[in-house]
């Protein structure tokens, strides 16, 4: 899966967070990824000052590593999502 750097594919990884039970928040921080993750509290807190691409490559980076309730998920956002882990095995 190759990664579009376009509002509507970040647009396409928010609605995944929206469809979950995760919380997706764009806040000011210093984090060294970018992102910080909360597992226990299913928040997840993006630098809400990176460019279009540094929000894309964190949510993406967030999704391969967080496990999502894929129930909740519509059918296109649960193929998106499975083409996100599954790239994480390659």
């Amino acid at each position: 899966m190759e990664l579009k750097y376009t509002r509507p594919f970040l647009n396409k990884l928010e609605d995944i967070f929206a469809e979950s039970d995760f919380v997706l928040r764009y806040e000011k921080g210093n984090f060294k990824a970018g992102y910080c993750v909360l597992k226990d509290m299913k928040v997840a807190v993006v630098n809400k000052y990176y460019s279009l691409e540094g929000k894309v490559n964190c949510l993406h980076d967030i999704l391969r590593t967080v496990s999502l309730d894929e129930s909740l998920l519509s059918e296109k956002n649960r193929q998106l999502y499975h083409d996100i882990r599954n790239q994480e095995a390659k």
